[in-house]
């Protein structure tokens, strides 16, 4: 890896914080009352170069019980880390919970460190490494290395850089495929350039000049500055400790907990579901409704536990459930979270986030729980099926993979294995790729027949239904691209037809029945008796005993070429308007120029139907009026 983050974690007083100035010449207690009081209190940081040119950021946490909370925050984005045990004390409550904590969130590479090796006798320190093997056995850091060392003494130290390096080249980087998120762990302000949270970058790149959102809170800015460990940089990529200089955002409104991602990437919700496991270690069972503390990334918060399929969990179960969330909170499928009971202060469980923004579920229901356990467990191709199937209708791949968290390649994969079962149906729509499932596009298409037919048989003059009516009718929450490409398959399909802006069934045909036919005869006889002064169209229709119908016999008649509406209760034939304009052509061909007195004696008419003659004659650019003459235009 070209950059990775190892952090430590602990025991308070085990050396962690020795340890990381012997490896990096830097001093990670900061603050006054941390000097004072000869504990970590916040979180440390410091840059490493190993021998091989990688860049190493180490995460120095806490290791007092109140300040779980900060180490909670630090191993976040830990890629690899340090668990450090005094020689002199060995395993303690504190390394316990770290263990658990490291544990609960899947940290699988890692290095146990006994430091202040030059305070025991080699007896003892082999008793101690014995006990660290059992304690780690049933844990992710099962196979991890454990070296002694001493930072006073120095003795081990190269040793641990040279095994540092080699858990690196072969600890996976973050991804950097997808969108940015980068929780914030601290903040302040610096003179001359304003307010600055820095983060482990856990996803996508971020760029001098993005746009940003930080949420839950949903507050816009823009990115001023980058840091990465000191040298400012252009942009900074997944796994690298990140200081961020933020504009049009006040210090005060910024907090450990927030999350800087792309604008609409994340949905802040009080309900997630998850898979939640209760450690061994758990004093009790976890009832229903118990209120427990939840941290998720570097977030806290209150969350009411919705047990799915039980009553209580028990120490060492698993299960489903859905924590309702006091304040909103934002994640994406696969975080890890960790809960704490409410008080006293244990780490009793965690999991993985399966849903962040989650319906409310009915509990004891085998579909949701069904559900979950495909959303938790399923191939790539289960969980694009699920997404289509469950209210998604039809969704681009670059929206699968923010909501799946899965790689191009895994969607890909999936995509081509539903493709050559013939369940699902690919679009392009003005360069975005999009995908619907077969049986969802089946049943949305036997509607949209459903409703086209009823369409045509009130409206048997029209060529089709107003595509924005179709929209809004059966697809009022999809946007044009979804809406365009799912009548783009339906006419592959060869269901309908789309003529201009209408969509229409593709067996229709536009066909007056008989009693239409001659309603239509009776008007071209009305208008055509005196054809430059024909009845008022109120008039046509009061004499031919038109209803609800008149409007669209007229909308068809023009269609077709029988009338043309000159203004809005004039209309004549579509015979009389042909030959006024042969008229009228012809005497201006002869004289130059023709007056409106001259068109109402050509056509022996009046001014009340030659002056919206002449009007409608300038509007399609037959004439133009040049003072009060026209001339051909």
């Amino acid at each position: 890896m070209d950059y990775v983050i190892v952090g430590t974690a602990g025991h308070v007083d085990h050396g962690k914080t020795v340890l990381v100035k012997a490896l990096t010449g830097k001093d990670t207690d900061r603050l006054k009352e941390e000097k004072e009081r000869g504990i970590s209190i916040e979180l440390g940081f410091a840059p490493l170069q190993l021998h091989d040119g990688t860049n190493v950021g180490i995460v120095d946490v806490p290791g007092h019980e109140r300040f779980i909370r900060q180490m909670l925050a630090g191993v976040a984005g830990m890629d690899l880390v340090m668990l450090v045990i005094a020689a002199d004390e060995s395993v303690m409550p504190q390394t316990q919970e770290h263990l658990d904590i490291i544990d609960l969130l899947q940290v699988k590479s890692g290095i146990v460190v006994i430091t202040k090796k030059d305070l025991v006798e080699e007896e003892w320190l082999d008793l101690v490494q014995e006990e660290v093997k059992d304690v780690i056995a049933e844990t992710v850091l099962v196979d991890a290395p454990i070296i002694a060392v001493s930072a006073v003494t120095g003795e081990g130290m190269d040793e641990l850089k040279s095994l540092l390096a080699e858990k690196i080249a072969y600890t996976p980087p973050k991804s950097t495929s997808g969108k940015l998120r980068l929780p914030i762990d601290r903040k302040f302000s610096v003179t001359g350039f304003g307010t600055v949270v820095t983060g482990t970058l856990w996803g996508g790149e971020i760029k001098v000049g993005d746009q940003v959102e930080i949420m839950p809170e949903g507050l816009s800015s823009r990115v001023r500055n980058l840091q990465v460990h000191g040298d400012t940089v252009n942009s900074a990529s997944a796994g690298q400790r990140v200081a961020v200089n933020l504009a049009d955002v006040e210090l005060e409104e910024l907090h450990r907990g927030q999350m800087i991602t792309v604008p609409g990437l994340l949905t802040p919700s009080h309900r997630m579901d998850v898979q939640l496991k209760l450690l061994t270690s758990a004093a009790k069972p976890l009832k229903q409704r118990a209120r427990v503390r939840l941290y998720l990334g570097t977030a806290e918060t209150f969350a009411r536990v919705n047990l799915l399929d039980r009553e209580e969990i028990k120490p060492g179960e698993s299960c489903f459930c859905q924590f309702m969330i006091e304040e909103p909170l934002v994640g994406a499928r696969q975080d890890r979270f960790v809960v704490r009971t409410y008080s006293p202060m244990h780490t009793i469980g965690g999991g993985v986030v399966i849903d962040a923004a989650a319906p409310k579920h009915k509990r004891y229901r085998p579909r949701v729980l069904e559900s979950l356990a495909t959303r938790l467990q399923g191939t790539p191709a289960e969980l694009i099926m699920q997404t289509l199937i469950q209210g998604k209708q039809m969704v681009s791949i670059p929206q699968i993979e923010e909501e799946l968290g899965l790689s191009q390649a895994d969607i890909q994969q999936g995509i081509a294995k539903l493709d050559a079962k013939n369940r699902v149906l690919l679009q392009v729509n003005e360069g975005t790729e999009v995908i619907m499932a077969v049986n969802v596009f089946q049943k949305l298409s036997d509607d949209a027949k459903k409703l086209l037919q009823d369409f045509h048989q009130h409206y048997p003059l029209r060529v089709g239904m107003p595509k924005e009516e179709l929209r809004s009718r059966m697809f009022p929450l999809w946007k044009g691209k979804q809406f365009n490409s799912f009548l783009q398959a339906a006419a592959d399909s060869g269901w309908i037809k789309v003529i201009a802006n209408e969509v229409a069934l593709s067996s229709f045909q536009v066909q007056a029945n008989p009693e239409l036919q001659k309603q239509m005869g009776q008007i071209l006889k009305q208008l055509e008796e005196n054809p430059f002064q024909p009845p008022l169209w109120p008039e046509v229709v009061r004499q031919v005993g038109l209803n609800d119908e008149a409007v669209e016999i007229l909308s068809y008649m023009i269609r077709i070429g029988s009338l043309e509406r000159i203004s809005d209760q004039l209309v004549f034939s579509r015979k009389a308007v042909d030959e006024a304009k042969r008229r009228i052509g012809q005497y201006i061909e002869e004289k130059g120029t023709i007056s409106l007195g001259e068109v109402r004696d050509l056509l022996d008419s009046s001014r009340k139907y030659v002056l919206p003659l002449l009007e409608y004659f300038d509007q399609i650019k037959f004439t133009k009026r040049v003072q009060d003459k026209r001339i051909l235009f």
